[in-house]
């Protein structure tokens, strides 16, 4: 059962990468240090968004509208670190 948890924590830890990585990248587009015109920038800017919009749309259906601000990505962060914190506090009733 151990193992179980630190697979889940590697998970987790591969899906903090990735809202990290979308959210730098996204401030690097806006402020045109990143071009969606070259191919492999183009690539990984929309394969990040397949993976991560199904998890902002839910959390954006019930944050109220910010008028521009995004806070799904900080709300997905906040999650991810809460399950962190729990499963290590728990993970030594599994020893």
């Amino acid at each position: 059962m151990l193992s179980l948890l630190q697979i889940l924590l590697l998970i987790l830890d591969i899906a903090w990468f990735f809202i990290v990585a979308h959210v730098i990248m996204s401030w690097l587009i806006n402020f045109q240090v990143l071009n969606l015109g070259q191919p492999i920038v183009a690539q990984i800017w929309y394969g990040i968004n397949r993976l991560l919009e199904p998890v902002y749309s839910k959390i954006r259906s019930f944050l109220p509208n910010m008028a521009g601000i995004d806070l799904a990505p900080l709300v997905a962060l906040v999650g991810i670190y809460a399950l962190r914190i729990i499963i290590q506090n728990n993970m030594s009733a599994f020893y």
